[in-house]
């Protein structure tokens, strides 16, 4: 079943400003994080040498591009889950989508390839594999998608006939034609599944719950 969304509405699930969850995705590992810290640092050098370059009537410039290349390590996250946020609110029309698991199973997927070389000189290459989940859901109307996320432990549960509840976007009026979806919400388990957190989950269970007693009305 699809239910159109207020543009208020589709906007309160997509804030412009990044949630909680969106930022701790984007902190990433602490090899991210180190990375950016290299980056602010050799930022910092770069700001300093051009101060001592332009001289004295640039500094403050110069002090203003160093603070903002300084604390590159810590708005960098915001800014990358602000900029996928907009990505989705450039769609112009957005539904609450609920549906059923129809099928979920388990692969194994090539990720990555190193090369390296053993101890008799050959090179070798070492293929890295990552176990991901394949989640396929679908309703009456015979819409179906599906969606790949890394395989982690709370996925155990999911089973085919599952109710699935997801956000669709769309450039047109009566969303005959998805262009996008978000991350999958499984409530018979209170389970998120995706890749990425798109959604201010908060307010998406709001939605849930309204149209749930509106439905059993």
């Amino acid at each position: 079943m699809l239910t159109p969304l207020t543009r208020n509405k589709f906007e309160e699930l997509f804030p412009r400003v990044g949630t909680g969850e969106q930022y701790r995705y984007c902190w990433g590992k602490p090899r991210d994080f180190l990375q950016r810290i290299l980056i602010s640092v050799v930022s910092i050098v770069v700001a300093v040498v051009i101060e001592l370059i332009l001289g004295e009537s640039f500094a403050l410039i110069t002090f203003g591009l160093g603070v903002i290349a300084g604390l590159y390590w810590l708005w960098e996250p915001v800014y990358r889950s602000g900029r996928r946020n907009a990505e989705c609110r450039r769609y112009e029309y957005g539904g609450f989508w609920q549906g059923k698991v129809l099928d979920v199973f388990v692969t194994e997927e090539l990720i990555g390839k190193e090369e390296t070389v053993s101890s008799k000189g050959d090179l070798v290459i070492v293929e890295n594999r990552e176990r991901r989940l394949n989640l396929e859901i679908g309703d009456e109307s015979g819409f179906t998608t599906e969606m790949q996320v890394p395989l982690v432990r709370s996925h155990r549960v999911i089973r085919r006939g599952d109710m699935a509840e997801m956000v669709v976007m769309s450039n047109r009026s009566d969303l005959s034609r998805i262009s996008k979806i978000s991350d999958i919400y499984l409530p018979d388990h209170n389970l998120w599944v995706s890749d990425y957190p798109y959604l201010r989950r908060d307010a998406f269970a709001y939605v849930s719950r309204q149209l749930r007693r509106r439905q059993q009305r």
